[in-house]
């Protein structure tokens, strides 16, 4: 009967979650930072989904067409600030600092423009893997179509689509080391966009496609969930600063608040792997994050000692530089669902 009832009870839930749209608004988008205190643009429920629209970098002034000078000019028009656009905050009823937010990836749609670019490395000498090889800038555009598995990047080259959010993120960790805007010591001021940290942002994980889970720790009553972004897809270390960078008509989120959940870190779940992360301007201290996680989920979600679930990650936790251009470095380590398959 106590299963039943369980199951009745989530029927009902699900019955009475709404369905929210958020659009891409000048008023429901910002460049370049998270800022704490700007009002929620919308207001859900936990359980409740949300279909949000994202514009390309800078507002969607980087678009088809848009020339190597103006892509430069645009990054220098935001000292400090990402390039990226963000669509948000939302405020979900019930989250408050120390819970967990579950996030459900259902559906991505993107739209119809890609970009990829590098700066120039004779004026942005550290923004880039390569970027002194690179003095010149390069910039190529894409076409999307509607429903296309792939683009072409020359005749004989095709890349694969693979739609994920580069940005995903809750409301400000407070304790964040990141600068605050205009370099003021207030730990409540706006972070930059361009750091991923303890409340995810520009993590640029490529596993973050549809049907994944991502759990994030809470920092700031409400969640206040932001994303942007959006990538079309990307190669692990995003070696010349950029994915195929696009934007989304609908990215479909469900957030459900947990109250019974503790995490420092980000996880994610796909169909296939559990994923724990780490971020540090350091890339091997971002590995030693990333392990360290991976150890700690084994030993307090699989049942094993800490041993035990060491010696399992040295075999089976496939650890990948995310990216490498985010000032701050992210690395993902990958533990397959199947090693704890039944024979």
């Amino acid at each position: 009967m106590k299963r039943l009832a369980i199951v009745v009870f989530a029927l009902s839930s699900a019955a009475s979650a709404k369905h929210h749209v958020l659009k891409a608004t000048p008023e429901n988008v910002q460049w370049g930072w998270l800022d704490p205190k700007e009002p929620p643009k919308l207001t859900i429920d936990s359980g409740d989904t949300v279909s949000i629209e994202t514009l390309l970098h800078s507002k969607d002034q980087i678009t088809k067409g848009a020339t190597m000078e103006k892509i430069v000019e645009l990054r220098k028009a935001n000292p400090g600030g990402g390039p990226h656009t963000l669509t948000g905050p939302i405020f979900v009823n019930g989250a408050e600092p120390g819970d967990v937010l579950e996030i459900r990836i259902l559906k991505i749609v993107p739209k119809k423009v890609g970009f990829n670019f590098n700066l120039p490395g004779k004026d942005f000498p550290t923004i880039g893997a390569l970027a002194k090889d690179f003095p010149e800038g390069y910039v190529k555009y894409f076409d999307i179509k509607p429903g296309a598995k792939s683009v072409e990047f020359k005749p004989g080259i095709q890349i694969p689509l693979k739609p994920f959010p580069g940005t995903l993120a809750v409301g400000i960790d407070p304790d964040d080391p990141s600068p605050r805007k205009g370099g003021v010591k207030d730990p409540m001021a706006p972070v930059s966009t361009l750091r991923p940290w303890k409340n995810g942002s520009n993590m640029d994980i490529n596993e973050m496609t549809e049907g994944t889970t991502i759990f994030i720790p809470v920092f700031l009553k409400g969640g206040l969930i932001w994303t942007g972004d959006s990538h079309c897809a990307q190669g692990n270390g995003e070696v010349n600063l950029t994915a195929l960078e696009c934007s989304y008509q609908e990215i479909r989120l469900q957030p459900i608040v947990h109250k019974d959940m503790k995490l420092t870190w980000p996880r994610i779940e796909t169909k296939t792997d559990w994923i724990m992360v780490g971020f540090d301007e350091d890339l091997y201290k971002a590995f030693l994050n990333a392990i360290a996680e991976t150890v700690d989920f084994l030993s307090t979600k699989k049942g094993l000692t800490r041993e035990e679930a060491y010696s399992l990650a040295s075999m089976v936790a496939d650890c990948r530089i995310s990216q490498v251009v985010d000032v701050r470095k992210g690395v993902h380590c990958m533990v397959p669902k199947s090693t704890f398959a039944k024979p």
